[in-house]
């Protein structure tokens, strides 16, 4: 299991002892979802007229230089037992992977609207497979459309797996 995101877990679904509920490691963490969607957020996606409108995605992010950058491990189908999620299916490990990404931006203060950019992996040759596991992720998004890059790659960490998910979101701390 990625080592991010089981502190993450560990630390958005259970007590810990001596932090405060709403603080990890000094990070103020939103106190709720009202909380989250309230706070100025760092990221301006960027679109140019000189490039292809066919991409479902920005083609380039910013965020300012007093964002708080947060550097993702790649968001893996995992269950909370360790097992994978879904076996044999890329939209379902792909649900299941954007699932504990935004466990992990929550547990830094952040969620799917704070990313910059993602990278999504699937173990497979096959671009219908990519296409499948890709509108999973885009949809999750919304409108907002970071800049991505999807790869088909030979083999992913764990067990019967077929989909990761890197990333890097930006936050404004008040």
């Amino acid at each position: 299991m990625s080592p991010i995101l089981t502190a993450c877990s560990f630390a958005v679904g259970r007590k810990m002892r001596g932090i405060p509920k709403g603080d990890l490691l000094g990070i103020r963490v939103p106190a709720n979802r009202q909380d989250l969607d309230a706070m100025p957020r760092a990221v301006t996606l960027i679109r140019s007229t000189a490039l292809s409108d066919v991409a479902e995605y920005a083609y380039a992010a910013t965020a300012p230089a007093d964002a708080r950058l947060i550097f993702l491990a790649g968001a893996c189908p995992l269950n909370e037992d360790g097992s994978t999620a879904a076996v044999g299916d890329y939209a379902g490990q792909a649900a299941k992977a954007v699932e504990n990404m935004r466990t992990a931006l929550a547990a830094a203060g952040a969620g799917l609207d704070d990313v910059i950019s993602t990278r999504v992996l699937v173990a497979s040759a096959r671009q219908e497979d990519l296409v499948t596991a890709w509108k999973v992720v885009r949809n999750a998004f919304g409108d907002h459309d970071v800049p991505s890059t999807l790869l088909g790659v030979t083999v992913l960490g764990y067990a019967d797996q077929l989909v990761e998910i890197e990333g890097v979101a930006a936050v404004l701390d008040s």
